[in-house]
């Protein structure tokens, strides 16, 4: 039996992540605010764990992306399919990724989308060409590494 996955993230800022994220793969940020407010109504949850952010309610520690096309349950906006959780944590990254995102650009399009990703605050770290491939080495605003191919 296959078992469901999100892929997480220790970020500084959580939100920022999320967005460019989303940017990046073509995914959409989760949208929790019903169920933020919901606790929030209920006293479930004090304020000061939520944050306002892009005109919604969002989780203060937490933001996360889904796939457009996958299903989400429509009252706590969690995503069950292809995701990635973004958690604060007070610690900076201090070294290289031992797991990484490949982003795989249309036919003939990676430069462009190297661009666009610069352009929303990555930064590219070196370009890779071999006999098996090539591919852009890059970093997320934060200092993740990924690969455009």
């Amino acid at each position: 039996m296959a078992l469901g996955w999100k892929l997480v993230f220790d970020a500084a800022d959580p939100h920022h992540q999320a967005v460019f994220w989303a940017d990046a793969l073509g995914y959409e940020v989760e949208d929790n605010s019903p169920l933020i407010e919901h606790l929030l109504k209920s006293g479930a949850i004090p304020p000061d764990l939520t944050v306002e952010f892009a005109g919604r309610l969002f989780f203060r520690d937490a933001a996360a992306v889904r796939h457009p096309d996958d299903p989400f349950d429509p009252v706590s906006g969690t995503g069950y399919g292809r995701r990635l959780l973004f958690n604060r944590v007070p610690e900076p990254k201090t070294g290289k990724n031992r797991l990484h995102v490949d982003v795989h650009a249309p036919e003939g399009e990676r430069d462009a989308v190297v661009d666009r990703l610069v352009g929303r605050g990555a930064t590219v770290l070196r370009r890779v060409a071999e006999p098996a491939g090539s591919w852009t080495v890059m970093a997320d605003p934060e200092g993740n590494e990924f690969c455009v191919s």
